[in-house]
C-alpha cells in the first residue's frame, strides 16, 4: 500500500481539474512515479460520476450499464489517498495565489495543476437548437435524456456523420426510432475516409435502414406551438420530419476556465501548451486531452494522444524526461456493426505516392493502401473489413515483405498474404492506444512470465483501452511462447486439454453418448467428476447432437442430460430478445410459402399479440412470445404443417433462393426446388457455429450465394458451389470448391464439406474462419471432399446420411412430451403467473419491448474523500 502524506501547509499539492479518461490515465501516471506517496493529489470532477469509457459509450444501448462503463478503481483511489469530488468542477482559478475554487466554494491551494477539462460537443447556431427534442450525444446523462425523450418518439435526426454521429444514429435507430443522418460534408466520416470509403459505408448504412443525406447542412429546426421539436429545413430547400435531434458535429476544446484565468489560448481553442504538456503562460499549469493545444498546434480529439499527453504531464511532474510532439491518429471502430479503420497517411498527401485499392460495393468492402514509390507502406483505409488493421498499421512506415496487392484482396478473391506477428518488427506499434510496442509485448511474455491475455494486458496496458488489437496481441503471445519452447495449451477450456477437433474424434470413435462420461474419461485431472463449465458444455452437446445417430444418442437436445448442456436459446428452442420475451421462427424452406402459411402466421402472430418481421433470410419471425406462450405457439404452428427454423440453434439457419428459372428470364436452373431440398436434407444439424447457405439461378446471384458458408450458383451445365462466405460482420466472399455440377454431385460435395467441417472446425467458428485457419486452406478442403484425398468421403456421407434420416422437429417432440412442457414457465413454484416484467409498448401497429429506463443515483463513492 502506498503511504499517503498527511496534508499539511508543506505537502505539495496537485489538483487535477476533470476526471474523464485521461485524467484518469494521469492519476495512474503519478502513482507509477510515486507522486501520490510525497503529494496530495485533489481531482475535481464535474459528472456525477467519476471516470468512465466514453469510446464504449454507445455500448450502454446495447445494455452496459455506468457500471460497467465505470474505469475508476475506488480500491485504487483509497490506496493512493486521492481525494476524488464528483459534481463539484472548479469553477475559478486565481495564478497569482495559486488557488482553485470548486462550485461549493471550497478552495484548493496547488503547487501544480492539470486542467483535463475536455471538450464540449459543438452545436450549430442554427433556429430552435436549443427546442425541447434538442440533444448532444457525450456524456451518460446525455444518452439517458435521449433514451426517456425516445419513449414517446417516432422519428429521430443526427446532425453530423462523423464518428460519433453515426454511433448516435444507431442508438436512435436501437431505440425503435426511423433515423436519419444529415453531413454537411460530401461523404460520411469524412476525416478519416476518402470518396471510396465514404460510399461503402454509405451503401451498407443504407442497407441497415438508416436514411442518409450528405452535402447538406441543418438551416432550422422545425418546431410546433408548444416549442417542440418538429422537424429540420436543409440547405437544400427540403425538410426533413422528425421530433428529435441530436446534434453530433463534432466538439471544441473546453478552455473557458484557462480563458477565465488569462492562460494562453489558441486562435481557434485549446489551451496552449508546450512539448511537456505545461502551459506557455504559466509553468505550474498543465493541460492534457481534448482542452489543450498541443506543440505541433494540434488538438487531439482520440483518447490514445491523450493518455500520451497524461503520461508526458506526470513525468515532467516528477522530473522526469518526458515529451509529447504529436501522435499517431490511426483509428479502428466498430460503427452501426461495420468496421471502419484508417492509419498513417490515408488520404494520399505525400508527394509521388500511389493507391492500391478493392473495392465491392455490393458487399460493402473498400481497402485502399497509400504506398510510396519506393514500396514503402504510407498508410490505408479499411471499410468492411479491418481484421488486417493491426498488422498493417505495424508496417506502415516500412516496406512490407510482400506485395500491397495481397495485402488488401479477401480471402477468395486471389492469394492473400498470411502476415503473422514474426514478421512485425519489435518497434511495431501494436496497440496505439497506450503506444505498446511489439518489443515490449515479447517482454512481458519472456521477462516477465506472462502466458495469457489478460497477465500481458495488466503488465503492459496493451488492449485495455478500445480492444482492435487483442486479436493480434494473443498471435504475439502464442508464437513468443512457442519460440521460447514454452507448450502453449490448445485445450478447449479447463475442463479439457484437447481440442473441440480431438474431442470430435473421441466421441466418434469410442462412441461416447454423454457429456458426464467424456469428462470422466478424458477430462482434465482437476475436472473429471466434476459439472464441467460453459465453454465446454455447449460445444460436447453440439457433438453429441451432429452425431447422435451414429453413437446411439437421442438427437433431441432436451433429453436428459443433453438438457443441461444448452445455452439459454437451445434451452427454451426460442431465442431471447431484450426484454426477456422471445422469438418465434418457423422454417420456410427456399422463402416459398402458400397463401395458407401466412395466413396461419399471421393469425397466431395477431392472437398472441406478436410483433412480426420478414428477415434477410426469407423468413417471418414473430417477436415478444412470452416463455409459457410458446409450446401453444408451436402447437398451432405445427398444426399448419411448420416445423422449427432453427434460429436459435448452432445449425442450419436458412437456404435462401432465387425464384430461378420457373419465373425469372435470366433463370436457367429450378434455384428454389434445390433451396428446399438443400434446406430439408441439412434441417436441425447441430455444428460449431450457425450455417447460411443461398441458391441463386442465374450468374446474376440475386439470392447472394457467395456471401454463404455454402452457396450454389446455377449455369447452363450444372451447378456451382462456393464456401466459406460470410455476409456478417467480417464479410468474406465464398470460394469456388466445384463447378457445372449434377443435382446427385452437388448434395454430394455438401454432404462432405458439412461433415468434414463440423468434425475439425473449433467452438463458434464460422465457415469463413475455418477455410482461412485449416492447413492448407481451400486446396486441402477439396483434396478431402472432392478428391478424398484422406479416404473419409465414404464415413462423411454415412454420418450425414444417419443425420438425415433420424432428423425430427424439436417443436414436435416437445408438445408431446408433458415433461418437456414443464419447463416452459416464467415461475417454477408459480407455473401460470407470467413474468411481470416482460411488458411491451404499441408503435407503428405493433408493439416492442418496454424497457424500464435506467436511473443512477448521485450514491457516495467508498474510499475516496468526496465532499
Amino acid at each position: 500500500m502506498t503511504a499517503t502524506p498527511e496534508a499539511t501547509e508543506a505537502t505539495p499539492t496537485i489538483v487535477l481539474v476533470g476526471h474523464g479518461m485521461v485524467g484518469q490515465r494521469f492519476l495512474e501516471a503519478l502513482a507509477q512515479r510515486g507522486l501520490t506517496a510525497t503529494h496530495r493529489v485533489v481531482v475535481l470532477c464535474e459528472e456525477p460520476r467519476p471516470a468512465y469509457d466514453r469510446v464504449a459509450l454507445t455500448s450502454y444501448f446495447s445494455g452496459k450499464t455506468p457500471e460497467d462503463l465505470s474505469m475508476t478503481d475506488m480500491e485504487f483511489m483509497r490506496t493512493h489517498g486521492i481525494e476524488l469530488y464528483v459534481g463539484d468542477p472548479a469553477v475559478s482559478v486565481d495564478r497569482e495565489t495559486r488557488k482553485v475554487t470548486a462550485r461549493s466554494g471550497e478552495v484548493f491551494e496547488y503547487e501544480t495543476l492539470v486542467l483535463a477539462t475536455g471538450s464540449y460537443p459543438f452545436v450549430p447556431p442554427v433556429p430552435n437548437k436549443d427546442a425541447e427534442g434538442c440533444f448532444v450525444y457525450r456524456t451518460i446523462d446525455d444518452l439517458l435524456a435521449i433514451e426517456e425523450y425516445a419513449k414517446t418518439r417516432t422519428t429521430g435526426a443526427v446532425v453530423g456523420g462523423g464518428l460519433l454521429g453515426l454511433e448516435a444514429a444507431g442508438a436512435l435507430k436501437g431505440l425503435g426510432l426511423t433515423s436519419h443522418i444529415v453531413e454537411f460534408a460530401p461523404r460520411l466520416m469524412p476525416v478519416q475516409v476518402d470518396e471510396g470509403g465514404g460510399a461503402a459505408l454509405l451503401r451498407t448504412i443504407e442497407d441497415m435502414g438508416l436514411s442518409v443525406h450528405t452535402g447538406v447542412g441543418t438551416q432550422e429546426i422545425v418546431v410546433d406551438e408548444s416549442g417542440a421539436v418538429t422537424g429540420m429545413k436543409l440547405s437544400d430547400g427540403s425538410e426533413l420530419a422528425t421530433d428529435l435531434v441530436v446534434f453530433s458535429a463534432g466538439v471544441r476544446p473546453r478552455d473557458q476556465l484557462a480563458r477565465d484565468c488569462g492562460l494562453t489560448v489558441g486562435e481557434r481553442g485549446g489551451i496552449t501548451v508546450d512539448e511537456q504538456c505545461r502551459t506557455v503562460a504559466d509553468p505550474h499549469v498543465f493541460a492534457i486531452g481534448e482542452c489543450a493545444l498541443a506543440s505541433d498546434g494540434r488538438v487531439y480529439g482520440l483518447v490514445a494522444p491523450g493518455y500520451e499527453q497524461a503520461e508526458t504531464a506526470a513525468a515532467t511532474i516528477a522530473a522526469d524526461e518526458a515529451s509529447f510532439t504529436g501522435a499517431d491518429l490511426s483509428t479502428k471502430l466498430k460503427l452501426l456493426g461495420v468496421d471502419v479503420a484508417s492509419f498513417g497517411d490515408a488520404h494520399g498527401a505525400t508527394e509521388d505516392c500511389l493507391d492500391v485499392v478493392y473495392s465491392d460495393s455490393r458487399a460493402g468492402l473498400y481497402k485502399k493502401l497509400v504506398i510510396g514509390r519506393d514500396g514503402t507502406l504510407l498508410g490505408g483505409i479499411l471499410v468492411g473489413d479491418a481484421e488486417a488493421y493491426g498488422t498493417l498499421k505495424a508496417f506502415t512506415g516500412s516496406v512490407p515483405p510482400v506485395s500491397p496487392e495481397s495485402l488488401v484482396l479477401p480471402a477468395g478473391a486471389g492469394a492473400p498474404a498470411q502476415l503473422g506477428p514474426s514478421a512485425l518488427p519489435d518497434d511495431a506499434i501494436i496497440c496505439s492506444c497506450n503506444n505498446v510496442t511489439k518489443g515490449t509485448i515479447r517482454g512481458a511474455v519472456t521477462e516477465h512470465n506472462c502466458t495469457t491475455v489478460p497477465e500481458v494486458k495488466k503488465c503492459t496496458k496493451a488492449g485495455t483501452t478500445c480492444g482492435s488489437c487483442v486479436k493480434v496481441l494473443g498471435q504475439l503471445i502464442t508464437a513468443e511462447l512457442e519460440a521460447s519452447g514454452v507448450e502453449v495449451d490448445k485445450g478447449l477450456c479447463g475442463c479439457f486439454a484437447q481440442t473441440r477437433e480431438e474431442l470430435y474424434e473421441i466421441v466418434l470413435a469410442l462412441r461416447i453418448n454423454t457429456y458426464q462420461d467424456l469428462l470422466d474419461r478424458y477430462g482434465r485431472d482437476g475436472a473429471r467428476g466434476g459439472d464441467g463449465c460453459e465453454i465446454c458444455k455447449p460445444a460436447v452437446g453440439s457433438i453429441i447432437a451432429s452425431l447422435a445417430p451414429t453413437i446411439g444418442a437421442s438427437g433431441y437436445v432436451l433429453d436428459g442430460e443433453q438438457a443441461a448442456l444448452q445455452d439459454s436459446n437451445d434451452h427454451f428452442l426460442a431465442n431471447i430478445q431484450k426484454n426477456g420475451s422471445y422469438s418465434v421462427v418457423p422454417r420456410i424452406a427456399g422463402g416459398e410459402i402458400t397463401p395458407e402459411g401466412l395466413i396461419v402466421i399471421g393469425e397466431i402472430a395477431r392472437d398472441f399479440g406478436l410483433y412480426t418481421k420478414i428477415t434477410g433470410g426469407q423468413r417471418i419471425d414473430m417477436f415478444g412470445a412470452r416463455v409459457e406462450q410458446l409450446p401453444l405457439i408451436w402447437a398451432r404452428l405445427v398444426d399448419a404443417g411448420f416445423e422449427s427454423g432453427h434460429a436459435y440453434g448452432k445449425s442450419l439457419r436458412t437456404v435462401k433462393s432465387c425464384v430461378g428459372q420457373t419465373w425469372c428470364r435470366y433463370g436457367v436452373q429450378d434455384s428454389v426446388r434445390m433451396a428446399i431440398d438443400l434446406e430439408l436434407r441439412y434441417r436441425g444439424l447441430r455444428s460449431p457455429h450457425k450455417l447460411k447457405s443461398a441458391v441463386s439461378g442465374c450468374q446474376r446471384e440475386c439470392a447472394e450465394a457467395q456471401s454463404k458458408d455454402f452457396g450454389v450458383i446455377a449455369t447452363a451445365s450444372g451447378w456451382n458451389l462456393y464456401v466459406g462466405g460470410n455476409g456478417g460482420a467480417t464479410p468474406r466472399h465464398a470460394d469456388l470448391l466445384a463447378q457445372d455440377l449434377s443435382d446427385a454431385e452437388l448434395i454430394r460435395l455438401i454432404d462432405r464439406f458439412l461433415m468434414f467441417y463440423i468434425r475439425t472446425a473449433d467452438r463458434l467458428e464460422r465457415t469463413s474462419v475455418w477455410l482461412e485457419r485449416i492447413p492448407g486452406g481451400l486446396d486441402h478442403v477439396r483434396d478431402v471432399v472432392v478428391e478424398d484425398s484422406l479416404g473419409i468421403c465414404e464415413e462423411l456421407e454415412t454420418l450425414m446420411a444417419a443425420h438425415v434420416a433420424n432428423y425430427r422437429d424439436e417443436w414436435s417432440e416437445t408438445i408431446n412430451d408433458p415433461e418437456k412442457l414443464a419447463r416452459f414457465v416464467s415461475f417454477v413454484n408459480a407455473p401460470d403467473t407470467p413474468d411481470p416484467v416482460v411488458g411491451f409498448v404499441p408503435e407503428r401497429d405493433q408493439i416492442k419491448p418496454d424497457l424500464p429506463l435506467l436511473t443512477i443515483g448521485h450514491r457516495p463513492l467508498e474510499g475516496s474523500a468526496q465532499r
